[in-house]
């Protein structure tokens, strides 16, 4: 499950971006549809991160960030099932191209002091 390296990398650069006496109250992760990455298996990874340490409330968001399959002559084509990708236009024939869903990006990051934070969970 490499998305256990995911989630300790995340964890360690919104860590980085923070005063050492706050504590992270709410992350913002950005995952494309093409990062070969599984929200939910993400979402456990980062729980099992940040356990037992002074993150462990902290609460992970997701945005998904789907990519997009477009013809030059027909622009976006939407007719395709979740996970698969054609490789001509159903409609001109002529080749798609795939834009996006290739983020893998910590989006956002609030902190708080940690005794603020503590407050905030009792």
């Amino acid at each position: 499950m490499h998305e256990l390296g995911i989630a300790t990398e995340a964890h360690r650069i919104c860590r980085a971006s923070v005063p050492a006496e706050h504590r992270l109250v709410r992350v913002e992760l950005a995952v494309g549809e093409l990062s070969a990455v599984e929200p939910e298996l993400l979402r456990y990874a980062w729980e099992s991160v940040v356990a037992d340490g002074p993150d462990e409330a902290c609460e992970l968001v997701i945005a998904w960030c789907p990519a997009r399959q477009t013809c030059a002559k027909c622009g976006e084509i939407a007719e395709r099932v979740r996970g698969s990708w054609l490789k001509l236009c159903p409609r001109c024939e002529q080749p798609l191209r795939v834009e996006g869903g290739q983020e893998l990006d910590v989006v956002r990051v609030e902190a708080a002091p940690a005794t603020e934070a503590q407050e905030e969970r009792s």
